[in-house]
């Protein structure tokens, strides 16, 4: 497994320009909630003794913040707040009657990637995961990762990803 500063320097090269980074911060948490609305339609009622409900989203968040967690505390725990967040709206969201729910899914989905692509069209780059699926992991921890950064946080890393700049 790569260590966190291979990861972000990988993601980074490919979000450079501001736009691009500014359009991720709306595409990305589309986009997650989306998938989380959907893996929410998948629920395991035997396991009825938890206080949250367990769906393919709980279950896929928890192994998603079991890799963060192996990666960067510091990231993780910044980033940790919003993924609760859509995670919680995802759960509702799935609850509602199924048309409403899945014309929210279609239009976050859709809507995510569009306004992801608008950002890498900024850039002039193709998106990460076309060159590595697993990419796709890593939005979030990079958007932490941004926050850290404004925030004053984690100047190793922002040193190394500004001097692997072009």
């Amino acid at each position: 497994m790569q260590n966190i500063k291979q990861l972000m320097l990988s993601y980074a090269s490919y979000h450079r320009d501001p736009r691009n980074k500014a359009t991720h911060f709306v595409g990305v948490p589309l986009i997650v909630y989306a998938l989380f609305v959907a893996l929410s339609w998948i629920r395991l009622d035997f396991v009825d003794k938890l206080p949250v409900p367990v769906t393919g989203a709980t279950i896929f968040f928890a192994a998603s913040i079991a890799y963060y967690l192996r990666l960067d505390l510091l990231l993780t725990v910044i980033q940790l707040p919003f993924s609760l967040v859509l995670l919680f709206l995802a759960e509702k969201t799935a609850s509602l009657p199924f048309q409403t729910a899945l014309t929210l899914f279609l239009g976050a989905f859709i809507g995510g990637w569009i306004i992801q692509l608008i950002g890498h069209y900024f850039e002039g780059k193709k998106p990460a995961l076309v060159d590595n699926i697993m990419q796709v992991f890593n939005a979030p921890l990079f958007l932490a990762m941004e926050i850290a950064f404004a925030i004053g946080l984690r100047s190793d890393l922002r040193g190394d990803i500004e001097a692997s700049k072009p």
